[in-house]
């Protein structure tokens, strides 16, 4: 079975992907953020149901990815110090699942735009599905030192506590700090974070697991 760059093999680079694509909280969008559609969206169905036989590979997907950055990375040779078109090139990988790569495209515009947070949240996100989780951690961290109301930030610093880390009460912390700080959410995004908050604080760990936190 092939590995990524960080070890993880190509079953669970899809099974990380689509546990938070069915909690349908997927990292990085509790709001939809300017120019940045969730991988879900832009990625052709097939690369969104990785238990089917039809899914590609992580090789056909990477050379997909290749084929339509191609034209992006041109321009590159010419204005390397494009922010904009690195992110343009993250997007194209993030969407493939080349989670490694596009995180590295990020790395670089934020390089360029260090105050960008939206790609900052990107970024955190791919490194989450590489298995990063410290990595994805010190990101938010530093988004939400630019950005403390970031509602993104502080929604994937739950996400990421709460999954990644099994640290249930963390995860409570960053999302009453959302709702705290962000007294204006829509009614349908705030139930969101309540039924979180609420799974958490009752089961622990990840979903499903047996009152491990009380509040």
């Amino acid at each position: 079975m092939t590995e990524t760059a960080s070890g993880w093999n190509t079953r669970q680079v899809y099974v990380s992907a689509a546990i938070c694509l069915a909690l349908g909280v997927t990292l990085g969008y509790l709001f939809h953020e300017s120019g940045l559609p969730s991988p879900a969206a832009s990625a052709p169905q097939s690369q969104a149901m990785p238990n089917t036989s039809a899914a590609p590979t992580l090789e056909q997907m990477k050379r997909t990815a290749d084929k339509q950055a191609a034209p992006l990375l041109a321009k590159l040779q010419t204005d390397p110090k494009n922010a904009g078109l690195l992110v343009q090139i993250g997007r194209i990988y993030e969407s493939t699942h080349q989670f490694t790569d596009a995180a590295d495209y990020y790395n670089k515009s934020l390089a360029l735009d260090p105050k960008n947070v939206m790609i900052r949240n990107e970024m955190a996100s791919c490194l989450y599905y590489t298995g990063d989780v410290e990595g994805a951690l010190k990101q938010l961290e530093q988004s939400l030192k630019d950005d403390p109301r970031n509602a993104n930030s502080l929604f994937n610093l739950g996400m990421i506590r709460w999954q990644g880390k099994k640290d249930a009460e963390g995860a409570v912390m960053a999302w009453k700090l959302l709702l705290k700080l962000n007294p204006n959410l829509e009614d349908q995004k705030k139930d969101q974070v309540e039924r979180l908050i609420t799974d958490a604080s009752q089961n622990g760990g990840l979903p499903g697991a047996k009152n491990k936190f009380k509040e």
